[in-house]
């Protein structure tokens, strides 16, 4: 168990902020929230087993961003600097102890947060005891939002400090950690840029999808909460419209996404679909949503995605918050056989959706894996 510090200092949260940021998160202050952001933590599985690298949770409108951190742990594990006492093999590495699930989790949130302040500066907000907010007309108390108050920070050091400081409040299981990282990672970009990179002056980012909506993901993953996937921007417009600006993904990432939907297969909806930068990443980890459920898609070898030879036959991990694990065998030498043979495509029409999404990376690779293949 990591210590328990109780929390002190920061600035008490105002009617206004607070009124602010349950509109552009939920859609209303004066209704309750979604119950399951207020009660889901990050938890992680148990240590130094197999998937102990793994948080766990219900099925919920938090499992995307959940996903998103659990990308950030993966990368954390795999890619980053070793100490002494770090195990180089990859399958030892995804057994953390508790003190590195502790770490990993606290570096995880600070690179999100740092990442979306532009690396320069960043907020985070904790609850205490104290209520801050009456209930009013203007606001329905929540047992969270009034309760919080707001850290500012300029330095990433200090932030990982007091990450690290604070992982217990985070990881409260029911507890709110979920939406304490949304929460600050709205302050942190700030609440009049959200509404900017939402393109909709009615949109917020906690709608109706079943397991959160692609913004929280972009915004976590990117830094902007953009509903458009494709690389720059795209001018959109008619003969009877000016050409307006959607602004999508404007810098490689380092940790991907992959996105497949029956619903969009084959459908002109590009800003939708995932460009080059979000499909291929600096680093060989994916946040993916395939039908509506997010997991984590990822390969243990860091120079995968800068060697073509290394992309030609591999292995991914796929991993769901919800507990379920496969490991995939990706083959793209048959592309190559098929050309020289001059025979057409194979048809993947009635491939699992898991084999889909991984065709929207490795188009026509033959794709197996251990055990059921469920996207849940």
């Amino acid at each position: 168990m990591s210590q328990r510090n109780p929390v002190s200092g920061g600035t008490p949260i105002t009617e206004e902020i607070a009124i602010e940021l349950r509109h552009i998160v939920f859609g209303c202050s004066v209704s309750a929230p979604k119950h399951e952001w207020l009660r889901t933590g990050l938890v992680y599985r148990e240590s130094d087993q197999e998937l102990g690298y793994g948080l766990k949770s219900p099925r919920n409108g938090t499992r995307g961003l959940l996903s998103v951190v659990q990308a950030q742990i993966i990368k954390h594990l795999l890619f980053e600097k070793r100490g002494k006492d770090q195990h180089p093999r990859p399958d030892m590495m995804l057994k953390p102890s508790r003190a590195r699930q502790i770490e990993a989790l606290w570096i995880a949130i600070a690179d999100i947060l740092w990442r979306i302040g532009e690396k320069s500066k960043c907020s985070v907000v904790l609850p205490q005891d104290i209520v801050h907010i009456p209930q009013s007309h203007k606001y329905l108390q929540d047992g969270v939002t009034e309760k919080l108050n707001i850290f500012e920070f300029t330095d990433l050091e200090d932030l990982q400090i007091f990450i690290k400081r604070y992982t217990h409040v985070f990881e409260d299981d029911p507890g709110p950690g979920a939406l304490l990282i949304l929460y600050s990672a709205v302050l942190t970009r700030g609440i009049s840029k959200i509404r900017t990179d939402l393109d909709d002056e009615k949109a917020y980012l906690v709608t109706g999808v079943e397991e959160g909506s692609h913004c929280i993901v972009t915004l976590l993953l990117t830094g902007r909460a953009t509903p458009y996937l494709h690389n720059g921007v795209v001018y959109v417009g008619d003969e009877d419209h000016y050409a307006m600006p959607q602004f999508g993904i404007l810098t490689r990432s380092e940790v991907g996404l992959l996105v497949w939907d029956e619903y969009t297969e084959g459908k002109c909806e590009e800003s939708r679909q995932p460009g080059s930068r979000l499909k291929t990443p600096s680093l060989p980890v994916w946040v993916s949503s395939c039908t509506g459920h997010y997991g984590v898609l990822f390969n243990t070898n860091r120079e995968l995605l800068r060697n073509y030879h290394a992309e030609r036959r591999f292995d991914l991990h796929y991993y769901t918050c919800g507990g379920t694990h496969s490991l995939l065998s990706v083959d793209t030498r048959y592309n190559e056989d098929e050309m020289h043979a001059g025979s057409g495509k194979e048809d993947f029409s009635t491939a699992p959706p898991l084999e889909k999404l991984v065709h929207t990376k490795w188009q026509d690779a033959r794709v197996a894996w251990t055990g059921a293949a469920p996207v849940a």
